[in-house]
This record gives structure tokens, C-alpha cells and sequence, in this order.
């Protein structure tokens, strides 16, 4: 079964450019130069994003070596053991909206130090994939069309995020 599912995902790619070049050539349009449009297009919005990826890693990097995560998470764990939520998931909880490598490395650390099947590994998994790298996603999204504005779509998507990670940790206790 494994040699059945690796044969067709090798094949996927490849049978999906051919698909689209002869859907091309039937509907008679010059596959390779619409192919060298979208790279152009692409380049562009790479071109325009940069600043704004420039910014967000500039700012991560900043709040790192400033000692602010690591202050949030002292300030944040009085409510957390009240809430009986795992003090050390706080970290990726802090970091998790922020920078995604930073909370993927956390997460690891986590499995590595409690297990994958405690109650701790599972919210770590959990919160991983119920939430978002946060303000990476605002900054893509809304630079690549222009938008300005992004403080209703922040405070939408942290509080979708701190949803996420409460669902995470409750969902996690109801189960184990």
C-alpha cells in the first residue's frame, strides 16, 4: 500500500503540468508565456512584500533579545496555574502568534522533555494546529493587496488564536 501512495504522489506534479499544458494547447493559448506572466507577477509581489517581512523579522528578533517574551510569560503564568493550564506550554503560547520556527523549536522541546502522549504533549500538538503564526499571516496577507488598516484584523485573529489555545488545553483534559 505505502509503494502504491509514494508512486502517486510522484506522479501528481507531473501529471498535473502536462494537464495544464495540454489544457493549454486546446484552448489554444501560449502556455509559456502566460507561465513567464504569473513568475513576473510573482517576482513583483515578492518585491512588494519585502519591507514588510523585513519589519516583522526585525521585530521578532528585537523582542527576543529584549527579554519582553520571556517577561510576558512571568506575567501570564499566575493566571495560567489558576486556570490549571500547563506552565510549560506558556512559552509557545507567547511565541506561537509571533514567529512560527520559534514555536515549532518550543513545541519540539516540549515532546522531547514531557512525551508526545502526555496531557502537556498533547496541548503542545493541539495548540500547534489550531493556531496561527499571527502576525507573519497579517503581514503577507495584507501587504500582497495594499491594506493598511490591520488592527480589527489583529484583534480578531489573536483572539481566534487565544480561543485556539484554551479549546486546545480544555478539549486535551476532556480527552485524556
Amino acid at each position: 500500500m505505502e509503494n502504491i501512495i509514494n508512486y502517486i504522489s510522484n506522479l501528481a506534479i507531473p501529471v498535473i503540468i502536462v494537464t495544464i499544458i495540454f489544457y493549454g494547447l486546446k484552448e489554444k493559448t501560449k502556455v509559456f508565456d502566460t507561465f513567464l506572466d504569473g513568475a513576473k507577477d510573482g517576482i513583483e509581489i515578492v518585491f512588494k512584500m519585502f519591507p514588510t517581512l523585513l519589519g516583522i523579522f526585525l521585530a521578532i528578533g528585537t523582542l527576543r533579545a529584549s527579554g519582553l517574551i520571556d517577561g510576558l510569560v512571568n506575567l501570564i503564568t499566575p493566571l495560567t496555574d489558576f486556570l490549571e493550564i500547563p506552565s510549560s506550554i506558556i512559552p509557545l503560547t507567547v511565541l506561537r502568534p509571533i514567529s512560527g520556527s520559534a514555536s515549532m523549536a518550543v513545541a519540539v522541546d516540549i515532546m522531547q522533555n514531557y512525551g508526545v502522549d502526555t496531557l502537556t504533549g498533547l496541548i503542545t500538538s493541539t495548540i500547534m494546529g489550531s493556531t496561527e503564526t499571527t502576525f507573519y499571516t497579517i503581514a503577507i496577507y495584507t501587504s500582497a493587496v495594499g491594506i493598511k488598516k490591520t488592527r480589527g484584523i489583529l484583534i480578531a485573529a489573536l483572539a481566534a488564536d487565544v480561543a485556539g489555545m484554551l479549546a486546545s488545553t480544555i478539549i486535551c483534559r476532556i480527552l485524556s
